[in-house]
């Protein structure tokens, strides 16, 4: 499970939002690291002669320090000068062998749409580790992770997401289920009108049949487009686990594919799995940005 865990910090809600979902995902010796990006254009800070960057360096290790008080978590604390936040925090997770990367929504209401900015998505797209997003509101509200649900087809991929979900969902004691969408071959729409409905409907069964054989897991299926059906599934859950298929860690996160319009419109916490998650273990952080509070 989740050992290093680095969670975008920037003083507004949704970073708290990411801070507390971080510490529902944590394994028990997980380390946590609350991370602040600060606008690290290298030519402003040569034409500020160095005052910018102290300044700035500043600003972000009291804000940060701030935060882990708020969320009375004991968490390292990194600050970095980059372009763009998203860039940033990508930066920040491939230095510490990051094997999960949380975020936050910026649009307000937990059940509203989950907005990534510009800059964010870019760099969120080639993301060394997994992506978790935090719906706006997470924080006032429970979060007790009771139903734990996976967006599954029988791919290596959603076959990865079952076996997290399987882990998760042990060590919160929470209900897991699978929600398959079923879809017509483009063939199909060639044939006879008549016996449309009929071919939704076995198709429905059929998939509902597959995430029963897995055995352990609640089924859930449905006729539709994935991302707009696993959506609608969303709105029952305390986290929604998917897989990605893009090339690259996360190739196509945001782009195109499911994982990406879920991560806009998922009305739960969404988690985001790479081919590959990194397992290596966080180095000792010798910088002096570095900041960790003692155990109490």
């Amino acid at each position: 499970m989740f050992k290093q865990i680095v969670v975008g910090v920037d003083g507004q809600p949704g970073g708290r939002d990411a801070t507390e979902l971080a510490k529902n995902l944590a394994a028990n010796s997980a380390d946590i690291t609350l991370a602040h990006i600060y606008p690290g254009d290298p030519h402003i800070r040569r034409g500020a002669g160095g005052a910018y960057e102290a300044a700035a360096r500043t600003r972000a290790g009291e804000l940060l320090k701030r935060s882990r008080e708020e969320a009375r978590i004991d968490a390292h604390l990194r600050w970095h000068g980059s372009p763009s936040p998203g860039r940033g925090l990508h930066e920040l997770c491939d230095e510490l062998d990051a094997d999960l990367l949380v975020v936050g929504s910026s649009r307000r209401g937990l059940l509203g749409r989950v907005l990534i900015g510009d800059d964010t998505q870019s760099a969120l797209n080639g993301a060394p580790c997994a992506i978790a997003i935090a719906p706006a509101g997470y924080l006032s509200e429970p979060v007790a992770m009771r139903e734990i649900g996976v967006g599954y087809d029988g791919s290596p991929e959603s076959e990865h997401a079952l076996d997290v979900a399987r882990e998760l969902a042990r060590r919160c004691d929470a209900k897991l289920s699978a929600f398959q969408a079923a879809s017509l071959p483009a063939i199909a729409y060639s044939g006879a009108m008549l016996s449309l409905g009929e071919a939704v409907e076995a198709l429905v069964e059929e998939a509902r049949s597959n995430i029963e054989g897995l055995g352990d897991v609640e089924p859930h299926a449905a006729f539709g487009q994935p991302a707009e059906e696993l959506s609608v599934y969303s709105a029952s859950l305390d986290l929604l686990i998917v897989g990605s298929r893009g090339y690259g860690p996360l190739g196509r996160l945001i782009y195109g594919s499911t994982s990406g319009q879920l991560a806009r419109t998922a009305r739960c916490p969404l988690l985001v799995l790479p081919r590959a998650a990194s397992t290596t273990e966080l180095p000792e952080d010798a910088d002096e940005n570095a900041d960790v509070v003692a155990a109490s």
